[in-house]
């Protein structure tokens, strides 16, 4: 009996480690909505935490949520810290609780992303974990998944040879690049030109 036990615990901590931390595009709204904004950010970097809280929420209630526009979050982690907030927010596998955690994340961007110590930052990013049901022990298997953290550099990598990303957030809208600072009133009359 101990060895079935201990069988299935393994069974279920391999199967947790390979399915975790998924590197896949965050994606929210109707798939083919005649609009597609993709964000590339960094989680760390707090003028994409403004877009997010002031133009995403916004985005969303208008028109995401009527199924006139797709967003999709494309993480662009400037460093480590940004990397792991990353993986955490991919280890949940709800969609919706996904953008829920990532916009927690950068709603606490200011008590979490300090100083330098990596191991401080992961048990701040840990925290903000907890509240959306993942566990201190998946979020650990997840930040050790070395392929949830390749897939999401190589995600990098490539955004940067595809759209030449020089700065976060940069915005994509039906392919084409918006930069600089924008507010919500010139963002919608971007949606609204593309509809």
């Amino acid at each position: 009996m101990k060895e079935i036990s201990k069988f299935f615990k393994f069974f279920t901590l391999f199967f947790i480690f390979f399915s975790a931390a998924h590197g896949k595009i965050l994606t929210i709204g109707k798939p083919d909505a005649k609009v597609t904004v993709k964000v590339f950010s960094s989680l760390t970097c707090p003028h994409c935490a403004d877009f997010h809280t002031t133009i995403f929420n916004n985005l969303k209630k208008e028109y995401i949520d009527k199924g006139l526009v797709k967003f999709e979050h494309h993480a662009f982690p400037l460093d480590l810290a940004a990397l792991n907030a990353e993986i955490i927010v991919r280890c949940q596998k709800n969609n919706e609780k996904k953008f829920e955690l990532l916009e927690a994340i950068y709603n606490n961007q200011k008590t979490w992303a300090l100083g330098s110590d990596i191991k401080k930052i992961n048990t701040l990013i840990k925290k903000v974990g907890l509240e959306f049901d993942l566990t201190e022990d998946k979020m650990n298997i997840c930040l050790k998944n070395s392929a949830a953290q390749d897939e999401i550099l190589n995600q990098r990598i490539d955004a940067q040879k595809k759209y030449k990303i020089d700065s976060t957030p940069t915005v994509i809208v039906n392919e084409k690049k918006y930069s600089g600072k924008v507010n919500y009133k010139k963002f919608k009359k971007i949606i609204e030109k593309n509809l």
